[in-house]
C-alpha cells in the first residue's frame, strides 16, 4: 500500500507549459514576462499574473497581448530574462529576490521580434505557436490580493508550418511545449495513449 504525508509546499507549480506573455509598454516597445500559470477552454486563455510587475501594469493600461509558447530547446532563452523586470521601481519583495530592472527583454534573451497581425505587442518568432489576444477581464480576488486573474479571448492563432496537421491541428507528436514543474524545466516524453475526443 502507498503511503502518503501532507506537505506544505513554498510553490505548487506541479507542471504546467511555460509561456512568454507580451504586452505593450508606454513608448510603444514590447515587454516580455515569463510565466507558468495559465489555462485555455475554447477560445479563452486564463492567464495568472502576480502583481508588482509590468506585465499586469501594461495590460491595465492596454487590453492586448500576445501569448507565445516556447519549445523545450529555448529554455535558456526564457531563463535569461527570468529575473528582469520591466518596471524601472521593483516592489522591495521582488529586489529581495533577485529582480532587477531591464527593458530590452529581447536584446537579453536573444529572441527575435515579429510583428503581429493586429495587435500591437509583438510576437516572438523562434516560439512555434504565438497567440494575439484581447484582455476581457482583470479580476484581483479578495482572498489573495498578491496576483491576477486575466481573462482573455484568442484573435489569432499562429503556429510554425512544421506542427500543423490537417489544415487547423497541432500535430502533438511534433509539438512539445516547454513545462515549468517544480521551478525546473521540462520537455514532454513519449505518448501513453489520447482520450477518446481526439480528432488527429
Amino acid at each position: 500500500m502507498l503511503s502518503f504525508k501532507e506537505i506544505k509546499p513554498k510553490i505548487m507549480y506541479y507542471g504546467t507549459p511555460t509561456l512568454l506573455l507580451n504586452t505593450l509598454n508606454e513608448d510603444g516597445t514590447t515587454n516580455i514576462s515569463p510565466m507558468s500559470s495559465s489555462w485555455a477552454l475554447g477560445d479563452c486563455i486564463v492567464l495568472g499574473i502576480g502583481l508588482g510587475g509590468k506585465a499586469i501594469e501594461n495590460l491595465e493600461r492596454h487590453k492586448e497581448c500576445v501569448i507565445n509558447l516556447p519549445s523545450p530547446n529555448l529554455w535558456e532563452n526564457v531563463e535569461k530574462i527570468s529575473s528582469y523586470s520591466g518596471k524601472k521601481v521593483i516592489p522591495s519583495y521582488k529586489q529581495e529576490i533577485g529582480f532587477t530592472y531591464k527593458k530590452d527583454k529581447y536584446e537579453s534573451s536573444g529572441l527575435t521580434p515579429l510583428e503581429s497581425k493586429t495587435v500591437f505587442p509583438t510576437r516572438i518568432e523562434e516560439c512555434p505557436i504565438q497567440i494575439e489576444a484581447l484582455v476581457k477581464n482583470i479580476r484581483i480576488p479578495e482572498y489573495n490580493p498578491l496576483f491576477a486573474i486575466v481573462e482573455t479571448q484568442v484573435l489569432h492563432f499562429h503556429a510554425e508550418d512544421n506542427i500543423i496537421q490537417n489544415e487547423n491541428y497541432i500535430d502533438p507528436s511534433k509539438w512539445s511545449p516547454l513545462i515549468y514543474n517544480f521551478r525546473h524545466y521540462f520537455e514532454l516524453g513519449k505518448e501513453v495513449g489520447k482520450t477518446f475526443r481526439s480528432e488527429t
